[in-house]
């Protein structure tokens, strides 16, 4: 992502030490399930939590090893076994390694759907408010681009509103669609791991047991997730080019907010560019 045109917070879901912290909850909630169920010590589970709830993993150990052992999960799982200690041995038992992978995905897609939710509300918010602001501002209508009959500018912000109310439901649907967790061992058959301990990993985790999966969680899962935040570009797309279109100089209908001090170009100070 360029960092110019990227939101901290999201950046944030996808940076590295992030992933990690996710894998570790993961694999330490199973291990919690693990001890309840008396596969493993209680105290082992304890000891997990205790040396690596608060780690700052380190990175560039992580990679070290992943080059040696060419194995990504494997590389973090001894990296947190040189904090933890003894005890690790008994993370990741009866797992494999796309139950951390494709659980910690599915956490990260939730909250970077939690985040563009949020976002849209408020791109909601100001269409309505300046829609009705401007539902009798006459501006002129057009079709394929030629000037055809009069409507009004809160009209065309009212088309944005609707618009961006279906993206809204469809994200949250596809939000959903996502939300699953799989600890369900090596080809999803849970013949070395007890079911109770997805479940339990899915309700710490935020997410909702998978009710069939093989190694991996189902893939169109993933494909409605994208395909939605594709319908949904294209319609910021749609917004924005409508409002780059008012703003040439031969329309000038709509302008954006420029901010005082803000320029438009480096060599033609009279620029006011979208």
């Amino acid at each position: 992502m360029i960092p110019r045109y990227t939101r901290p917070e999201m950046a944030s879901i996808w940076e590295p030490q992030t992933r990690f912290k996710i894998w570790f909850e993961i694999e330490a909630h199973a291990a919690d399930a693990q001890a309840e169920l008396g596969v493993i010590p209680k105290e082992a589970a304890k000891t997990v939590w205790a040396k690596a709830r608060n780690v700052t993993f380190d990175i560039d150990r992580i990679d070290e090893i992943e080059r040696e052992t060419k194995h990504d999960v494997l590389a973090f799982t001894t990296h947190l076994a040189e904090i933890v200690g003894p005890e690790a041995r008994f993370v990741h038992q009866g797992m494999t390694s796309s139950d951390v992978l494709d659980t910690c995905l599915n956490v990260q897609l939730t909250r970077a759907a939690d985040l563009l939710i949020a976002d849209i509300d408020k791109v909601l918010a100001a269409l309505k408010k300046r829609a009705f602001e401007h539902k009798m501002t006459p501006t002129i209508g057009r079709s394929h681009g030629i000037h055809a009959e009069p409507v009004t500018f809160g009209l065309k912000l009212a088309y944005a509103y609707a618009e961006f109310s279906r993206a809204r439901e469809r994200l949250i649907a596809a939000r959903k669609e996502v939300a699953t967790c799989a600890i369900s061992g090596a080809v999803g058959t849970f013949a070395q791991i007890d079911p109770r301990v997805e479940e339990h990993v899915a309700k710490a985790m935020g997410l909702a047991p998978e009710p069939i999966s093989t190694q991996v969680l189902p893939r169109d899962r993933y494909a409605m997730y994208f395909a939605t935040l594709g319908v949904i570009a294209s319609s910021v797309e749609r917004l924005s080019i409508e409002i780059r279109h008012l703003q040439r100089t031969e329309v000038l209908e709509a302008e954006e907010f420029f901010s005082e001090g803000q320029k438009g170009s480096s060599a033609m100070p009279h620029k006011r560019n979208p």
